[in-house]
């Protein structure tokens, strides 16, 4: 049984400026439609990456953790395509992501990146890019890819030739 799966990819940042280009790598490989969840403990990284992921991307303002408005929509200048950035930390159930207006998000042609997916995951698209963030110590973090559909199996691929060149 090989060790990595064609679906899954497993990877040790060993700083946060690391995990924001591990971010900003895979924010160039994103189309619209996209759906990226990044799941972890508090201050695993997922903010962090998600601002990479922004940058990549080509958003024009700076992406911060929307906790409190819970959803951040930042354009992209070179074609107005939206980055959605959804924080669902404060959500209790999977009802409640219709207050965040979850549906038009999603039937939009525009990239959505979930913090906290896990509380709303029942509602959440079928076919996801899914990224587990575990706290190895103070500065080190392990980012588990995982791709469920040939689109996100296929941009793991992209992403692991980004990045290491095989």
């Amino acid at each position: 049984m090989p060790i990595l799966k064609p679906d899954e990819l497993d990877i040790i940042s060993i700083s946060a400026e690391q995990t924001r280009r591990m971010g900003i790598r895979l924010g160039k490989l994103l189309s619209p439609g996209d759906v990226v969840c990044l799941s972890g403990d508090m201050g695993a990284g997922k903010t962090v990456f998600a601002a990479g992921i922004g940058q990549g991307w080509g958003t024009t303002h700076q992406v911060t953790s929307p906790t409190f408005n819970l959803v951040h929509a930042h354009r992209r200048q070179a074609d107005h395509v939206i980055f959605y950035h959804l924080d669902c930390y404060r959500l209790e159930r999977p009802s409640d992501a219709d207050s965040i207006g979850l549906d038009d998000i999603l039937d939009g042609d525009g990239v959505v990146v979930f913090e906290w997916p896990e509380r709303i995951q029942p509602v959440l698209p079928k076919h996801r890019l899914w990224i587990t963030f575990r706290v190895l110590d103070e500065t080190r973090r392990n980012l588990i890819f995982q791709g469920n559909s040939p689109r996100y199996v296929d941009l793991i691929t992209q992403f692991r030739e980004s990045t290491y060149g095989v």
